[in-house]
């Protein structure tokens, strides 16, 4: 039988589209889809130090430290580490690393991605605080000298980026980004790391598409998965997110709404994975200003008054806004940082009781009788804005007229981290060690790398010269105690209100496995498609 040219041109074309989608079937089993309710914000890993970049960005950048399963310290780019001295740590790189340009990892980059991450304006600085310098020793060996010893100096390395400083000098990166600023680099939309996945395409407030990076170094490992590709697709809408995943357009929710939870756990086309956070919300308060912005009060600023920060603390139900708003999925706590954190002790727990009565009394102690009125900033996150909506109501029972003020996380978090807002509700994401979460939220604030998330500018000396001896202190028991004496006195003064730490629960295609972690973090490398 002869076919024709038109025949076989057919022919050809219905094979070409079967071939095509058994590609596209093959392609699909590999590739993970996220909605997210935010983007990462940026691309450059120096630039913010924020839970939905770091979802993104360390994904394409590797650190010299890293963590296991279990949250556990572990080599990344570094194989080993020692201190030489109390105050020299030498590291030992990994040999036979490439970036996502093809070119080798060294020393010279490690030097480079150091001292970027230390230099202005990165936000990534406060981790590094006491490091004097870094040095290249040989190809794959750094040196990093302190000014004091630092027995946890590692613990700190995870979060700073890896950057080919070839690349960086390529494109005019040499600094981080001036996020605050708004500034726009060549690093804000393109990347080049070493990480297990490459940058394909970034379209702020839309999606960021990344692809496998098959020459990465941990592909042997016994644990990696075996993704192709994962979109993160940005889905401002809790119901949208949820109907893109119902419709199987999504694969994976971070961060599905509380009232659906209870559902999503009958759906037999679902499973869900649950682990308690290692971090937690906070409300802080404006204690720099001598007269409270966005009030009534003139002259004056109520919240430098600890009385007035008592009665808020008082006028809060947690417990009532945790079974109302987060539908279970939380636990009120006093503490300032989870009991997971080296230190932070078990009995810190307990918060103060609701009591609004409790809380008129104190204003009327400190002055306000008739209370006062103030604004409060949010993120615009539903279930965030939800519980600052009950907050505000609570605090308008007892005299504090507290007006929401929801805001995009572009708009957010530069008063976070410019410290501009006079009342503002946050959460904070704390790792094993207690000094970068001491340092990042309870140091009086400059621009060195000391409080660079203290939103309220609260200082206190006594509590500087703690934070400052713990970075310094190499008898971990001894360090404990310092850690528990500072959070007793945080306790004392609280610049800031303790709120709740939330049950951290993802929903995805049963298809997928994840190892989840209790900083709200996914690890693609390990997620596997069956």
């Amino acid at each position: 039988m002869t076919l024709s040219y038109r025949s076989l041109t057919r022919a050809l074309l219905r094979w070409l589209t079967v071939a095509a989608l058994a590609a596209g079937g093959a392609a699909q089993a590999t590739t993970l889809r996220i909605a997210t309710a935010f983007d990462p914000q940026t691309l450059d890993p120096h630039a913010v130090a924020l839970l939905y970049h770091s979802r993104v960005a360390y994904q394409v950048y590797d650190s010299l430290v890293g963590r296991d399963e279990r949250f556990k310290l572990e080599p990344a780019l570094a194989l080993s580490w020692q201190a030489v001295s109390p105050t020299l740590w030498r590291f030992k790189l990994r040999p036979g690393v490439l970036f996502h340009d093809g070119t080798a990892f060294g020393a010279d980059d490690a030097v480079f991605s150091i001292e970027r991450a230390l230099a202005p304006p990165s936000q990534r600085a406060f981790q590094l605080k006491g490091v004097a310098g870094v040095r290249k020793v040989d190809g794959l060996t750094i040196e990093i000298q302190l000014e004091a010893p630092d027995a946890v100096l590692p613990e700190k390395l995870q979060f700073i980026a890896m950057m080919s400083k070839a690349w960086a000098e390529k494109h005019g990166v040499q600094r981080a980004q001036d996020f605050n600023g708004k500034q726009e680099t060549f690093a804000v939309r393109n990347a080049n790391g070493t990480g297990p996945f490459r940058v394909e395409r970034y379209e702020p407030d839309v999606r960021t598409v990344l692809r496998r990076h098959e020459a990465y170094w941990g592909w042997k490992d016994t644990r990696a998965g075996n993704l192709q590709q994962v979109s993160f697709i940005t889905i401002k809408s809790d119901a949208t997110r949820l109907a893109a995943l119902a419709s199987g357009e999504v694969d994976l929710v971070m961060d599905p709404p509380y009232q659906d939870i209870a559902r999503l756990k009958a759906d037999p086309r679902l499973t869900l994975v649950q682990v308690p956070d290692i971090g937690q919300q906070y409300l802080t308060f404006d204690q720099s200003r001598d007269e409270l912005e966005y009030s009534d009060v003139k002259g004056r600023n109520p919240f430098k008054d600890l009385r007035v920060r008592r009665a808020v603390y008082h006028a809060i139900n947690v417990p009532l806004i945790i079974d109302k708003v987060l539908r279970g999925q939380a636990v009120p706590t006093g503490a300032f940082l989870s009991t997971l954190v080296d230190g932070s002790p078990a009995e810190l727990d307990k918060r103060l009781p609701y009591d609004p009565a409790r809380a008129r009394q104190l204003l009327g102690e400190a002055g306000y009788p008739n209370g006062f009125s103030v604004t409060l900033d949010c993120v615009n996150v539903a279930w965030r804005e939800n519980v600052c909506q009950a907050v505000a109501a609570m605090l308008t029972q007892v005299g504090i007229r507290t007006t929401l003020r929801a805001s995009p996380s572009n708009q957010f978090f530069p008063k976070l981290s410019q410290g501009t807002a006079s009342f503002i509700e946050y959460g904070w994401t704390a790792s094993p060690d207690a000094w970068n979460s001491l340092n990042g939220l309870f140091r009086s604030f400059d621009r060195s790398g000391l409080g660079t998330f203290n939103a309220g500018r609260y200082s206190n000396p006594k509590l500087d010269e703690l934070i400052d001896g713990i970075r310094t202190e190499p008898d971990l028991t001894r360090r404990r105690a310092m850690v528990t004496t500072v959070l007793r006195l945080v306790a004392e003064d609280l610049p800031y209100i303790p709120l709740y730490r939330r049950t951290l629960t993802w929903a995805m295609a049963k298809k997928f496995s994840v190892v989840q972690w209790p900083s709200d973090t996914i690890e693609l490398r390990w997620v596997k498609a069956r």
